[in-house]
C-alpha cells in the first residue's frame, strides 16, 4: 500500500484554482492550522491557489488572526459559506464588504449536510431556519449583494413548509487527527472532539475530491486499533505530520488530559463566580433548569449558568451538553469553547444536531443582543460585524424551553448587587430592546405559534414570549420600573402580574437551590384552582426512595385532597421523579387510592419515555387509564376535550 505521508508543500500542491474546499474545526478544536497556513503562504508566494471557495460549519479561528483569517487576502478566496463567522473577523470584512460571495447558513444545517453530499444526494430538507433570516422569504442566507445563488429552497411536503438545503460537492478536505499511519488511518485520542472529520471525507470522496489529514504524529502500520481509527485510510489521499505548536487541543489550552476523558478532573472545587450582572443572570437563569433533563447552554453570558449549577450543587443533576458533541461534563468557554471536562460521551456533530432537532433539548440557555416587541432575537448581524448564527437557530427552534439571557442595555453598562438588591451605576450606550431586530435569528411569532415556552432574563427584568409578544414579569429589587426598564425599551411591554425577582438572586452567599429544587416541601408543590376545579402539581425532581419517603408522601396527600372537599382534575408534571424498586409497588397502590378517592380526571406528563412506560404500566395492572404525555400542552389538551369534562 502506499505512504500517504506527505510534505505541507506537496499536499497544499494538490489544490486547483476555483476548487471547494472544506475545513473543519470548532473554534480552534479540530482545526487543521498548518494545512490553513500552507495555503495563505502557498498564495502568497506563488499567487496559488486562486479562487476558491470556502465550506465550513463552525468558524474555524481565534477572533484575530488564526484559522480561516490567514486567508482573507484578496482573490485567494471567491466564496465563503459557513455556519458561524463571529471568530473569522477578518473573512467576515470581506463578506459585508461586498468584496466575495458569501452565506451564512445554520452549523447544525451545514453538519448534516456533509453526510447527505457524501450520500450523492441533491441536498437535505429542514425546518430549522423557518421564518428566519435563512428563510428566502428573506435572505435565504446570503450576506450581501453579491452572493446571488439560490442555495436554500422553500418547498411544501405534505401540506408542510420546509427548507430545503443544496449539496456543495467538495474538492478538498481538510481534517484533523491526532495519530495517523502510513496508509492514512485517522486516531484521535488527544483531539476535543471527533466534529465531523468522518462525513466531510466521505463528502470530498464521493464528490470526486481529495482529503489531506494533518496530524501530529505517525504510526507504524497495523498498530492503530480499529474502533480508535475515526477516519479509515480509504477515505484519506495524503497525510500531512506537523509540529505541536501547530496541533493545540484548543487555540487556549496545549493540551488537557480532562478534555479526551483520559482522567476526571476535580470540578467541585472551581471558585465561584463573582457577584456581578453577569452571575446575577445566570442564578435567575439557574432557576429554569429540568431537573434530570438535557440543556444546552450557548456561549458567552449563558456559559455562567453551569458555573452557578456547579456552585449549587445541582451540576449532576442535569445533563449539560454543547452543540459540537459533548454530552455531560462541564462543557468550558472562551477559547475551549466546545469542549467540556469530565463529559460522559463524545460524538460527531452531525449526530448532536439531529438529537437536538428531533427534540431532545428540555431547555436551551442562550445569548441575546437584539429583542423586539414580538420576541424576534438578533445574534447574527450588526450593520458592519457579522457574528453568524452558528448553531443558534437549530437549537432555539427545537428546545422544548427556550431561555434568553444578557444584560438589559450594553456597551459601557456598570451596577452593583448587594445586600438582595440591585443599584445601576451608569446604563449602557445602546438598549437591547429595540423597535425592531436588523436580523430575524429567532422569530418570536413562530415561537408562539408552536406553543413554545421562552423566556428572557436580565439582571434587571424578566419577559416571557405570549402570542400577544413580549410580557414583563419580573423586575429585580432596587430597581424603578418606569426610569430603569420601560424608559429604556422602544415599545411597550405586556403587563399583568409583574412579580419581585428573588432577592437571593442578589445576595453574596449560595441560593440553596437545590433545595429548592429537589427538596421543596410535598404541599408547595400542589396547586389548585377553583375555577376550573383543577389541581396542578409538580413533582418534578422529588425522590420516592424508602418506604418512611412513601409514608410521608401519602400522608401528605391525603391530607391535601381532604382540604379540598370534592372531586377534582390534576395534571402532574413527572419530569425527572425517581420512584425506587422498593416502594414502586405501594405508590401504584396509592395512585389507585387517589383515583377512586379524589380524581375526576387525571393525567400525567414527563420527557422521560422510561418513566411515562414505567408508571403506565404500573398504573395499567391497577386499571387506571394512564393518561401519561410527552408535555404539559399535551396534558392540558386532553384535559379540556368535552368528553373529559
Amino acid at each position: 500500500m502506499v505512504n500517504k505521508v506527505v510534505s505541507l508543500e506537496e499536499a497544499i500542491a494538490v489544490i486547483a484554482d476555483g476548487d471547494t474546499v472544506c475545513v473543519s474545526g470548532f473554534v480552534g478544536i479540530g482545526t487543521p492550522e498548518a494545512l490553513v497556513r500552507g495555503v495563505e503562504e502557498s498564495f502568497l508566494a506563488k499567487a496559488m491557489p486562486k479562487d476558491i471557495s470556502l465550506l465550513f460549519a463552525a468558524a474555524p479561528g481565534n477572533g484575530k488572526d488564526k484559522g480561516l483569517n490567514r486567508l482573507a487576502h484578496p482573490g485567494l478566496v471567491k466564496r465563503a459559506i459557513g455556519g458561524h463567522w463571529s471568530l473569522i473577523p477578518k473573512l467576515g470584512k470581506l463578506a459585508v464588504e461586498n468584496q466575495i460571495e458569501a452565506y451564512n447558513l445554520p452549523l447544525g444545517c451545514i453538519s448534516q449536510l456533509y453526510r447527505d453530499i457524501a450520500a450523492g444526494k441533491p441536498g437535505m430538507f429542514s425546518k430549522v431556519g423557518l421564518h428566519t433570516f435563512v428563510d428566502p422569504r428573506q435572505a435565504g442566507g446570503a450576506i450581501n449583494e453579491r452572493s446571488l445563488e439560490k442555495l436554500v429552497e422553500l418547498q411544501e411536503i405534505g401540506g408542510q413548509e420546509w427548507l430545503f438545503y443544496k449539496s456543495i460537492p467538495i474538492d478538498v478536505a481538510f481534517i484533523r487527527g491526532t495519530t495517523a499511519d502510513i496508509h492514512g488511518n485517522i486516531t484521535m485520542e488527544r483531539e476535543a472532539l471527533v466534529l465531523d472529520s468522518l462525513p466531510i471525507a466521505m463528502a470530498a470522496k464521493n464528490s470526486g475530491g481529495l482529503v489531506i489529514a494533518q496530524v501530529e504524529q505517525i504510526a507504524a502500520p497495523g498498530s492503530l486499533q480499529p474502533k480508535e481509527v475515526q477516519v479509515p485510510g480509504n477515505l484519506v489521499d495524503c497525510v500531512v505530520q506537523v509540529e505541536r505548536h501547530e496541533h493545540q487541543q484548543t487555540y487556549s489550552s496545549s493540551y488537557n488530559h480532562a478534555f479526551t476523558g483520559r482522567i476526571r478532573a476535580v470540578v467541585d472545587r472551581l471558585p465561584p463566580m463573582e457577584l456581578d450582572q453577569r452571575k446575577v443572570i445566570a442564578r435567575r437563569a439557574a432557576y429554569e433548569l429540568p431537573i434530570n433533563g438535557v440543556v444546552n447552554l450557548g456561549i458567552g453570558m449563558p456559559e455562567g449558568v453551569s458555573a452557578v449549577a456547579n456552585e449549587e450543587g445541582i451540576i449532576n443533576n442535569i445533563t449539560l451538553t454543547a452543540e459540537a458533541g459533548i454530552i455531560g461534563g462541564v462543557p468550558q468557554s472562551g477559547l475551549d469553547f466546545g469542549a467540556a471536562i469530565n463529559a460522559d460521551s463524545i460524538i460527531q456533530t452531525n449526530q448532536q444536531f439531529d438529537y437536538y432537532d428531533g427534540g431532545g433539548l428540555d431547555l436551551a440557555c442562550l445569548g441575546m443582543a437584539e429583542v423586539d416587541q414580538h420576541g424576534n432575537v438578533n445574534v447574527s448581524r450588526f450593520k458592519d460585524r457579522l457574528a453568524g448564527a452558528g448553531g443558534f437557530i437549530n437549537i432555539s427552534q427545537n428546545a422544548r424551553k427556550l431561555v434568553f439571557v444578557g444584560t438589559f442595555t450594553a456597551g459601557g453598562f456598570d451596577c452593583t448587587v448587594k445586600g438582595g438588591s440591585l443599584a445601576i451605576n451608569k446604563e449602557g450606550r445602546m438598549t437591547k430592546f429595540i423597535d425592531q431586530v436588523e436580523q430575524i435569528t429567532f422569530n418570536g411569532a413562530y415561537a408562539a405559534s408552536r406553543g413554545q415556552d421562552v423566556q428572557y432574563i436580565t439582571e434587571r427584568a424578566v419577559f416571557r414570549l405570549t402570542p400577544e409578544g413580549l410580557e414583563l414579569t419580573e423586575i429585580a429589587p432596587g430597581v424603578d420600573l418606569q426610569k430603569d426598564i420601560l424608559d429604556l425599551m422602544a415599545f411597550r411591554p405586556i403587563m399583568k402580574e409583574v412579580r419581585t425577582m428573588d432577592e437571593r438572586i442578589f445576595k453574596r452567599k449560595p441560593m440553596k437551590l437545590k433545595a429548592s429544587m429537589m427538596d421543596r416541601r410535598l404541599l408547595d408543590r400542589f396547586v389548585y384552582k377553583p375555577a376550573n376545579n383543577t389541581v396542578y402539581a409538580d413533582l418534578s425532581g422529588l425522590a420516592i426512595v424508602t418506604p418512611e419517603d412513601l409514608t410521608t408522601v401519602k400522608r401528605g396527600l391525603r391530607r391535601f385532597f381532604e382540604s379540598i372537599g370534592q372531586r377534582v382534575n390534576i395534571i402532574s408534571n413527572y419530569d425527572g421523579v425517581e420512584i425506587g424498586h422498593e416502594v414502586y409497588q405501594g405508590y401504584a397502590d396509592l395512585l389507585r387510592e387517589l383515583e377512586d378517592k379524589y380524581y375526576l380526571t387525571a393525567t400525567r406528563y414527563t420527557t422521560s419515555a422510561f418513566m411515562r412506560q414505567k408508571l403506565g404500566s404500573g398504573l395499567k395492572d391497577r386499571s387506571i387509564r394512564p393518561h401519561i404525555f410527552e408535555t404539559q400542552a399535551e396534558a392540558e389538551a386532553y384535559m379540556a376535550r368535552p368528553d373529559q369534562g
